[in-house]
């Protein structure tokens, strides 16, 4: 089992993500954080899961579908950690820049 690490740059994602979720979403205003935990965990028992993504700066970047919120958790699997890089919404129609890491 790896620990998961969350970059800087995801984290703030999930702060504005959370903060629209809870404000537009009030059926069902925790979902995304509870649907984004088990994603998290599940990366820690099966690092490897979700499709190789192509990335001309960042190598190995996977990504793994949060179904019910359809956000995308992008993520290197490195030796010890599980280090995500972005949560991003699959309905976009591209992906994260990740030039900066």
């Amino acid at each position: 089992m790896k620990r998961v690490v969350v970059s800087p740059e995801a984290e703030a994602q999930i702060r504005v993500l959370d903060v629209w979720w809870r404000e537009t979403r009030s059926a069902s205003p925790l979902l995304f954080l509870d649907e984004l935990a088990e994603g998290l965990e599940m990366l820690r028992h099966f690092a490897g899961a979700g499709p190789l993504v192509h990335h001309p700066a960042v190598a190995n970047v996977r990504r793994v579908l949060l179904r019910s919120s359809r956000y995308h958790v992008y993520y290197v699997d490195r030796e010890a950690e599980v280090f995500v890089v972005a949560v991003w919404s699959s309905v976009r129609g591209r992906g994260p820049d990740l030039r900066g890491l």
